[in-house]
């Protein structure tokens, strides 16, 4: 049983999707345009599956464009167009209806009011997401991990964010959902890790070696902060 000290932490970074509002709220809105679009999405996940093991390159967009070309038997050109219209532009409107979990925005807006900087890391254009509820004007940083070059868990997108926050890595806390892309990714550069996890972990014991905070409320996360009341007895051996 371990306290986590926050001392050092002068930003807090986040993820967006799946992890400011449910993912489940998202994509029961979205069942009939994944219907509808239903062979593009099984080539598109393959794809992005691809993407995360890649390396970094400049030209992220065009690379996925070629990795889905292959699949749609189509010319980069088009694939590139397909995945503007269907995913970066097709998902816009379906957002704007998606409400925030409990608590996130009113978090963000008294850490801000702090002094801690905020940020956004996600691996789709923050810009998709309008004003985000109002976060993206408390932002110091707003960064897609595909305009950094390369997907999480990759170390990339995580050392531009805290380049461009002036910031070491270890004065960050990263909040985001997934294990995989959001905990590994942050703590493989040295940033503390929150994991944002599914309600339902209070009666499974949800349990990480890696991540610093495992929390399914918001009023959690806003203890830990400003109540100096967190005791990590969830962090345990995975």
């Amino acid at each position: 049983m371990s306290t986590l000290n926050l001392t050092d932490i002068k930003a807090v970074a986040f993820d967006i999707d799946g992890t400011l509002y449910r993912a489940w709220k998202f994509n029961f809105r979205m069942i009939p345009y994944y219907v509808r679009h239903s062979i593009f999405f099984l080539h598109y996940g393959l794809v992005r599956n691809i993407m995360h093991k890649s390396d970094v390159t400049p030209d992220f967009f065009k690379v996925q464009g070629s990795h889905m070309a292959k699949k749609l038997r189509c010319s980069t050109e088009e694939a590139v167009a397909r995945l503007d219209r269907i995913v970066y532009k097709g998902f816009e409107k379906t957002f704007q209806k998606v409400k925030p979990c409990d608590g996130a925005v009113e978090l963000i807006k008294k850490l801000k009011e702090n002094g801690y900087k905020i940020a956004l890391l996600s691996d789709f254009p923050p810009e998709q997401k309008g004003d985000i509820w109002g976060i993206r004007e408390m932002c110091d940083v707003m960064l897609g991990s595909e305009e950094a070059g390369a997907l999480k868990p990759s170390s990339t997108p995580f050392l531009k964010m805290a380049e461009k926050l002036e910031l070491k890595p270890e004065q960050i806390l990263y909040v985001g959902n997934s294990h995989k892309y959001d905990v590994t990714g942050s703590k493989n550069v040295g940033m503390k890790s929150a994991w944002f996890v599914k309600p339902s972990a209070r009666w499974f014991k949800k349990k990480s070696s890696k991540a610093d905070i495992i929390f399914w409320d918001y009023s959690q996360l806003n203890d830990i902060f400003f109540n100096n009341n967190y005791n990590n007895s969830e962090k345990t051996s995975d």
